[in-house]
């Protein structure tokens, strides 16, 4: 079945480009570098009304939610999208109140923040408020967004913890299910300036048939039809791809070990170059060799 909602899922903000910068107002320019790149802005642009898009944000995932909500809100009115509220759902029986859901069943687009991950999946998982945003990402002209928690949560496989420094020793990556709006994927965040290479490499040793997607900072994929990603913003995708690993020693080694991996194949991705999950052939945008 052909996938009709888009996919946005970003890495996450440096510093510079934190959306609860106290100065963002006074600042703008300076302090919105993350979605300079045209980040937040392509979310706009690709959804169904643009500007005029009905936007709710989703703080489940963040530990001080009525900090970031406002400023998420403040972000998307630079930008001239006005039609945004923020929905602050912090316990289950939230995200299936009446008026949750009327909101969901009207929003173009939905924007989940930073945060935890486990803690996001935990609340809306298997929800009724989680049922319609699969239904409308499947069937309608419907955005879902997501920054570090809000994106790592995407995928069918969801990794939640893990060390980055001991990422290859045999069970320091912990991965459960995630929000399950796209399979076949397993989705890390913060993924340059942390160093969690290690971390993709071993969710997909243990499962080859995952791709990895390691999202820099100011850096995300759109991805279309379920299945054409490409790269937007200032940093680098890392693609993991283990379909042709030859050796592994992941099953005869102890937990706390570390893990050999024989021929793993990675791609890097910029601004603008594409991938398809279908083929697993990659684009360069600005290719030397065109």
């Amino acid at each position: 079945m052909e996938i009709k909602g888009k996919l946005i899922i970003i890495g996450g903000a440096v510093d510079k480009g934190s959306f609860t910068e106290k100065d963002l107002d006074q600042n703008a320019p300076k302090n919105l570098n993350f979605f300079e790149e045209g980040i937040l802005k392509r979310i706009i642009e690709e959804s169904k009304h643009k500007k005029l898009s009905r936007i709710e944000v989703i703080t489940t995932a963040s530990s001080i939610p009525r900090e970031i909500g406002p400023e998420y809100v403040k972000a998307f009115n630079h930008l001239d999208a006005k039609n945004v509220g923020v929905l602050y759902i912090e316990k289950r029986e939230q995200a299936c109140e009446p008026e949750v859901i009327e909101r969901i069943k009207n929003a173009d687009i939905v924007m989940f923040t930073g945060g935890d991950q486990l803690r996001l999946t935990s609340i809306l998982g298997g929800t009724e408020m989680h049922t319609i945003i699969l239904n409308k990402y499947k069937n309608e002209d419907f955005i879902y967004a997501g920054t570090s928690a809000g994106a790592a949560a995407a995928s069918n496989s969801m990794i939640y913890q893990g060390s980055s420094s001991e990422a290859l020793l045999k069970g320091e990556v912990k991965i459960t299910s995630g929000l399950a709006l796209i399979d076949h994927v397993i989705i890390d965040t913060h993924f340059v300036k942390r160093g969690r290479i290690g971390r993709l490499f071993q969710a997909v040793v243990s499962n080859p048939k995952i791709l990895g997607i390691g999202l820099g900072e100011d850096t995300g994929l759109l991805i279309t039809n379920g299945k054409q990603m490409e790269a937007i913003g200032s940093g680098l995708v890392i693609l993991v791809d283990g379909r042709e690993i030859k050796d592994t020693n992941l099953t005869e080694v102890s937990l706390g070990q570390p893990i050999s991996i024989n021929h793993l194949v990675t791609h890097v991705m910029s601004n603008h170059d594409t991938f398809d999950l279908d083929t697993f052939k990659m684009k360069i945008h600005s290719s030397q060799y065109v």
